[in-house]
């Protein structure tokens, strides 16, 4: 899987997990609710800092995000 759908997937596993609707997700990161569906269907890539943003609107660590997006990334398609 691309790098972008990876992030996407590790974000989208994250929010299901927090039992966050995108649009609350945007709410919580003062993002807008198309972001998120972008970011979630890998059409946009987000900067360092947006990283950090919904690391904390999910209460996780941002490394874990990262890990989390590169073990989706590996897998095979």
């Amino acid at each position: 899987m691309d790098l972008p759908l990876a992030f996407g997937a590790a974000i989208r596993e994250a929010r299901k997990k927090a039992n966050l609707s995108q649009e609350a997700l945007a709410e919580k990161c003062h993002f807008d609710r198309t972001y998120i569906s972008l970011i979630e269907r890998g059409k946009r890539q987000p900067l360092l800092s947006s990283i950090f943003v919904f690391a904390i609107a999910l209460e996780i660590p941002p490394h874990l995000l990262i890990k989390r997006t590169s073990e989706i990334h590996r897998q095979p398609d």
